[in-house]
């Protein structure tokens, strides 16, 4: 509205996820993703669109700095490629993938731009894909090894943490509906699926706040929706609950509360949830 007036302090950014801006999909040692899979299987996405040069990020990142510096943003929040770190998943560490983004960190501070990391957004290792991705518990284990892995390398300077981007979203469309990557139509595996990734996080958190230091702030990011009822009708209240339960408390509660909330339990894929000692 005219004649707002924004703090000092106000943080003016922008935002991208890796493979919606990267490119360079088979340079210097990066892994395939379940979106290079998903985009190169044909009728998945319109016109055949891939990412396979995106923005061309990759190499076009100091005159992408420079835009940002030249229309006045202070932060930068981007994601991490997980299969650009690590190819596999897993075990060694592609250190070509991690010198890109310690040159990036660095010219964004140098330009005075604050870093803002998301460590997942969307694009899981095909390789792990391969082992069940986030339906298979041990993707919780293969996280932590890779969030260690970053935070280790870039923990020092970059004081700005997310663990997962709007999980959620990329449960329900890329494992209960297909509409995204990783294009599975299971509905039942939701619950299990988004118990790893909850899991994953719980167990990476404490991890990035030792790398990163004291001030490191960390979190998650979730996208969430305002549910409202159309009148006081008890019947219709409930749904209500039932319905924000499945769109914002489903992951809200747990992180906060350590509990599901209890209009789920007694779902389908709730109620028969594998939940480990120690994981809420």
């Amino acid at each position: 509205m005219a004649g707002e007036v924004f703090p000092e302090n106000f943080v003016w950014g922008a935002a991208t996820a890796s493979y919606q801006t990267e490119g360079a999909v088979r340079e210097d040692g990066r892994g395939s993703s379940i979106w290079d899979v998903f985009t190169h299987t044909p009728g998945k996405v319109a016109d055949g669109e891939t990412g396979d040069i995106a923005c061309d990020h990759y190499h076009r990142w100091s005159d992408d700095i420079a835009l940002m510096k030249s229309i006045g943003i202070n932060a930068y929040r981007f994601s991490i490629s997980w299969p650009r770190v690590l190819p596999h998943g897993r075990g060694i560490v592609n250190q070509k993938g991690l010198d890109f983004y310690a040159r990036l960190v660095d010219g964004l501070l140098e330009s005075g731009i604050v870093p803002f990391i998301t460590l997942f957004h969307w694009d899981l290792p095909q390789a792990l894909q391969n082992e069940g991705g986030f339906a298979a518990r041990s993707t919780t284990e293969a996280f932590l090894e890779y969030a260690d892995a970053v935070t280790r390398r870039l923990g020092d300077r970059v004081r700005h943490w997310a663990t997962f981007n709007e999980p959620r979203i990329f449960t329900v469309l890329g494992y209960m509906e297909g509409r995204h990557a990783p294009g599975l139509a299971d509905e039942a595996s939701g619950p299990r699926v988004a118990h790893h990734v909850l899991v994953a996080h719980g167990m990476a958190v404490p991890v990035l706040r030792q790398n990163a230091g004291p001030e490191a702030q960390v979190g998650i990011v979730y996208a969430l929706n305002p549910v409202e009822a159309a009148n006081d009708n008890p019947e219709v209240l409930a749904r209500q609950r039932v319905l924000d339960a499945q769109v914002n408390r489903w992951f809200v509660e747990p992180v906060l509360l350590g509990r599901y909330p209890d209009e789920l339990m007694q779902m389908p894929g709730f109620s028969s949830l594998a939940v480990e000692p120690g994981d809420m």
